[in-house]
């Protein structure tokens, strides 16, 4: 029988602090920042993380899972913040660390594991969420997942003197089939 957090080969489980030099090794890597954040690619050092770690744990509008596979190793992090409980919407995000992870159905058996504890869990209606257009992989699994792409930033994104979309997807609850 599966579980809220548990999928076939990945769990979702508390991010520990003991995770957090894994994630800073990751923001080393330009690849990695480029694909999940808009900032510039920057090394974070822990005590950053720590503080985003402390901030994530005393949110009530904030869950932050780490991802284990099925060897309980850490291989990366979702989130489903910024909830407003009043419209029941949140954004949602996934970081895989390594490229050795990656392709590999964990980020898809992830984000089911979070959308499930989204609209199951915790009743919300609308998940949100913004890739660039140059993150193809990201995109093929948000529209597998039924994320409908709702809109495009034009050229918001400025990397390497070549600007790139930013698209916002969402998913609605009654939406939400397995």
């Amino acid at each position: 029988m599966k579980t809220l957090l548990q999928g076939e080969r990945v769990r979702l489980t508390q991010v520990t602090k003991s995770d957090l030099p894994a994630i800073a090794s990751w923001y080393g890597n330009s690849d990695f920042s480029r694909r999940f954040d808009a900032l510039p690619a920057a090394p974070r050092t822990v005590e950053h993380l720590e503080s985003w770690l402390d901030e994530s744990n005393e949110s009530n509008n904030q869950y932050t899972f780490a991802i284990r596979d099925e060897n309980d190793v850490f291989i990366g992090y979702v989130e489903l913040e910024s909830i407003l409980w009043i419209h029941r919407n949140g954004w949602v995000s996934i970081a895989i660390g390594e490229d050795e992870h990656q392709g590999k159905g964990y980020g898809a058996e992830a984000m089911q594991l979070l959308i499930d504890f989204a609209f199951y869990e915790c009743s919300l209606h609308r998940l949100q969420l913004t890739v660039f257009s140059y993150n193809i992989p990201a995109i093929q699994m948000y529209e597998k997942l039924g994320f409908k792409n709702e809109g495009t930033h034009r050229e918001f994104i400025l990397r390497d003197g070549q600007a790139y979309d930013m698209h916002l997807y969402g998913l609605l609850n009654h939406e939400w089939t397995k």
